[in-house]
């Protein structure tokens, strides 16, 4: 059976829990995707698209000098730092661009917690000459300080916001507001697959081009399927775009990485998988992390990306399902695996995928060399640069 169903389901989990004043934006977004989905002029424009302007394909690159240092799994890098704007959020931000141009749209607004999801929509704003209103929680704006001057250079207004944590959640709920005040002009460019039905599905299926790509290089390289694809997850978007191609093949193994911050016990991280409880938030029911009267917890994480109490409908299904199994790492295990690649690779990652780095080190030395193991290396660690020297002072 093809997921989602009809009502936006994965099993149990995703549907659209929002208010009657929502449900109108909704439904004319969901017609004008099912339309869209169904067109092929709209895909031929898409891909043409990310291979002119998005670089693609990305790499799939053999990380030789990291497996020799592990002596484990052959370890191969799905190269999404190497996609315009260096992350794979350009892929989604494209596909919706695209989409709101086909709904007579003028104007997107969008909410970012690490930046690189503020910037694909800045830049495929600009491409397309959209208005755009970027939404970032203060703590954040802090952060990533380098994403936002990108973001404004590409002519997007930045809004601060100080609600609550100051990071993601908060800046998805101001992006709500914003949307179905000024709905008719504008689309909510949401850059996860969280939220209502149809956004899961659809980010899903404009971010599914890595799996894509990765299953074809995959059989033209050594003409077999890996045996175990390792993201990163937080709302889970770069999980699932490589996830999804393969689900169907059930020999490969798929492993979603969460933030474990300063660790489970201190309740301090972003671990909705591993320690959440099912509930709803913005319009989908999927695992989050609550107290025991049903509020949703503060979050953290070293990694922006990351940093966000609950996580998308689909990855709820696969965990429960038992397709795909879901393990943390922490702040200090991530920085570990920072280093590890730049100073082995020459490649200085995101924070975000540095866990997934960290896991997949981790697991390869367990592995025999003619394991091939394939790590989303979601997006490159400029952004991070600040942060990473900062913690790395005070770890020393």
């Amino acid at each position: 059976m093809s997921l989602p169903d009809a009502r936006g389901y994965f099993g149990r989990y995703g549907g659209k829990f929002v208010p009657e004043t929502v449900m109108g934006a909704l439904a004319e977004l969901e017609r004008a995707y099912a339309e869209a989905r169904a067109d092929s002029s709209f895909w031929k424009e898409f891909e043409s698209l990310c291979h002119d302007y998005v670089g693609r394909p990305t790499p799939l690159y053999p990380a030789q000098q990291l497996t020799a240092k592990l002596g484990g799994a052959t370890i191969l890098l799905k190269r999404e730092d190497l996609a315009f704007t260096g992350a794979h959020k350009i892929n989604n931000a494209l596909g919706q661009g695209l989409l709101a141009k086909r709904m007579g749209k003028k104007r997107i607004v969008a909410e970012t917690g690490a930046g690189q999801h503020g910037v694909a929509a800045a830049t495929v704003c600009a491409q397309f000459n959209l208005e755009c209103v970027i939404y970032m929680g203060e703590e954040d704006i802090h952060r990533q300080a380098s994403n936002v001057f990108r973001m404004k250079l590409l002519g997007a207004e930045v809004h601060p916001v100080t609600a609550g944590s100051r990071t993601l959640k908060e800046a998805i709920s101001e992006a709500i507001r914003d949307w179905v005040t000024n709905v008719k002009n504008t689309h909510f460019l949401l850059g996860s697959v969280v939220g209502p039905h149809p956004y899961p599905m659809m980010v899903r299926d404009f971010q599914s081009i890595i799996g894509q790509e990765t299953k074809k290089q995959m059989l033209a390289k050594f003409q077999r399927l890996p045996d175990w694809i390792i993201a990163c997850v937080g709302g889970g978007s770069n999980a699932i775009g490589i996830f999804s191609p393969f689900i169907e093949d059930k020999r490969v193994k798929l492993t979603g990485v969460e933030a474990a911050g300063r660790g489970l016990k201190m309740s301090q991280h972003a671990a909705s998988l591993v320690e959440g409880r099912v509930g709803v938030i913005h319009g989908t029911k999927s695992y989050l992390l609550q107290d025991e009267h049903g509020q949703i917890m503060s979050t953290y994480s070293i990694a922006p990306g990351l940093d966000y109490p609950a996580v998308g409908p689909e990855h709820g299904y696969l965990k429960d399902s038992g397709r795909a199994t879901y393990v943390t790492a922490t702040d200090s295990q991530a920085l570990e695996a920072f280093e590890l690649l730049s100073k082995t690779e020459g490649i200085i990652p995101a924070l975000e995928p540095a866990h997934a780095i960290y896991y997949a080190a981790k697991l390869a030395t367990q592995l025999p060399p003619q394991t091939l193991m394939v790590v989303n290396l979601s997006g490159r660690g400029d952004k991070d640069l600040d942060i990473v020297w900062q913690a790395l002072q005070e770890n020393r």
